[in-house]
């Protein structure tokens, strides 16, 4: 991809002088806005709490055990490795919360970090955490890091310290979980290395993640790798042996060549990956910033109030998109058709983005406009940032006339087809076609957060539970019965609070439905941490679409 010029600079900087600036109609004192600061501030406050025990792996005793051992704690050394001060863009840390037997983050620390001056995706073991032993949604979120690594082509640093897969649970983990080994691979054939640094034990298929590195790290009188450890050797061979003499770190750097460079301690490993990213000369291969990154007009942690409890409320998009972008300038496109969704051109932290942002139900008008302006972004090779807020499509004999499905197809299929990169943030509702139409997690965002208010579901609880009573009251008329009042009521609670329940944001974050749950005030930092990382990549538009039904 060529530099921008500083010409180039100079002619996008003079041109922002004519883009228009939102105003803000908010009033920051009104009761319904101070009640959503409230709101959100608790919903911060539980959230905070979750993250505190991820933060805290296996506990304050495990932790002690495990630095009583000589060990750094595995933030420590995601720490070491990170440029100073350089920020860290932890990716699903509630992984896990309350799923089986899994404590939040699932035993695994990730996220994209600046290692060198490089940005890399990181990975470590939390051996405090039941020993580092590999779960089934630690093999998912294994998964998640390795596919931004490969989409965003970011150099990958894993630090292993596991017992292995968690045994009891094998029949989830064994086939998903040999898939983390191919990616390795694959990712070493497009010519982005993977660095492992090993810290302690990597055993049997674990010892493979060392195996299909690119460069290899060990600790000496620490780091282990071997398929079978001592006792298993013992059981199908009969051979005595001890960890050091069998995989330890000295043996596999001297005599197997696993190891490519000898770590003295945990420090010098951290080092030693510093230095082997560095030597890489790594280059992104998108375009940098090219816009004046001037901060918007409007307090950020407003957001706070505009991220509504009641979701039966609106989101007024203008007023979110004015405090995320740049200079709070916002280039509108089609602003008096399709109006429930809004779209239009302009940047966050200097990168040139388009903007989706639902403001309503989405109708006809709204999904066509959606599916130009995203041809539109792929034809300016920008990338596209989806502020998601929808209840999904408008029904109805009317709007079916007007051939609802037909448009709503249309839009699917530009988000589908779409080559430009894509960030969601789901600041509200997300239900039904809609989160398809507004790039959910199916359709690929490069990366998806979420506000703590943020629901997804087919429908909301209580027009599921509406649903249902009107199902059960005909089919009891089909057969000529009466309706049990107390039986449908009690059945229509159930399902509304299963729904609601299931629906949360906790809820979802904790099964990877979403990259994380952030802080309405830290979206304009979200948003321009993964931009900068999306643009390691090429950022290549195409104009091949499937067949759009007119």
């Amino acid at each position: 991809m060529p530099s921008i010029t500083s010409a180039a600079v100079d002619a996008r900087a003079r041109a922002v002088r004519h883009v228009p600036v939102l105003e803000s109609g908010i009033f920051t004192q009104e009761p319904g806005f101070l009640a959503n600061v409230a709101w959100t501030e608790g919903a911060l406050a539980e959230l905070h709490k979750q993250l505190g025990k991820a933060r805290d792996g296996g506990g304050a005793q495990a932790n002690q055990r495990h630095q009583e051992r000589g060990r750094l704690l595995p933030r420590d050394r995601v720490a070491h490795v990170l440029d100073r001060g350089a920020p860290f863009l932890e990716l699903c840390p509630l992984a896990g919360l309350d799923v089986d037997n899994n404590r939040p983050g699932a035993g695994l620390i990730g996220g994209v970090g600046v290692v060198a001056g490089v940005e890399c995706v990181i990975s470590a073991n939390d051996a405090t955490v039941q020993g580092g032993a590999i779960t089934a949604v630690a093999v998912q979120k294994t998964r998640r890091l390795a596919e931004i690594s490969a989409e965003n082509r970011l150099p990958f640093v894993m630090m292993v310290e596991s017992a292995g897969a968690d045994l009891p649970n094998q029949a989830d983990i064994f086939l998903p979980g040999g898939r983390g080994f191919r990616d390795i691979t694959t990712r070493s054939k497009e010519q982005v290395p993977t660095v492992c640094l090993v810290f302690g034990s990597s055993t049997a298929g674990g010892a493979y993640m060392p195996g299909m590195s690119d460069y290899v790290v060990m600790v000496k009188q620490q780091a282990q790798a071997y398929l079978a450890g001592p006792p298993l050797v013992k059981m199908a061979i009969g051979e005595d042996v001890d960890d050091e003499a069998l995989g330890g770190a000295d043996m596999h750097a001297r005599t197997s060549g696993l190891c490519d460079y000898l770590a003295e301690d945990e420090l010098d490993a951290c080092r030693l990956a510093r230095e082997i990213i560095a030597s890489i000369g790594w280059e992104k291969a998108g375009p940098g910033p090219s816009m004046p990154a001037d901060p918007p007009r409007y307090d950020p942690t407003e957001l706070r109030g505009l991220a509504v409890a009641d979701l039966r409320q609106p989101i007024p998009a203008r007023e979110v998109i004015a405090r995320i972008v740049d200079g709070s300038r916002f280039q509108d496109f089609k602003p008096l058709y399709g109006p429930t969704l809004v779209t239009g051109f302009a940047s966050i932290c200097g990168f040139p983005v388009g903007i989706l942002a639902n403001d309503g139900i989405l109708w006809p008008e709204s999904a066509e406009k959606g599916a130009q302006f995203i041809q539109l972004c792929n034809q300016r090779n920008i990338p596209l940032i989806f502020l998601h807020n929808t209840t999904g499509f408008m029904v109805g004999e009317a709007v079916e006339r007007r051939g609802i499905i037909r448009a709503g197809a249309k839009l699917v299929n530009a988000v589908s087809n779409s080559a430009v990169p894509a960030i969601t943030l789901q600041i509200g509702a997300s239900y039904g076609a809609g989160n398809y139409a507004m790039c959910g997690r199916a359709y690929g965002p490069r990366f998806l957060f979420t506000w703590p208010n943020h629901r997804i579901a087919v429908m909301g609880g209580e027009q599921l539970a509406g649903v249902l009573d009107i199902i059960k009251r005909q089919s009891a008329a089909r057969k000529g019965r009466a309706v049990d009042e107390e039986e449908l009521g009690m059945m229509k609670q159930l399902i509304a609070g299963k729904i609601d329940h299931e629906s949360s944001a906790l809820y979802a974050t904790a099964r990877i439905w979403d990259d994380g749950v952030i802080d309405p005030a830290d979206s304009r930092t979200v948003l321009a941490l993964a931009l900068s990382a999306v643009h390691s990549a090429p950022v290549v538009g195409s104009m091949a679409m499937g067949v759009f039904r007119h």
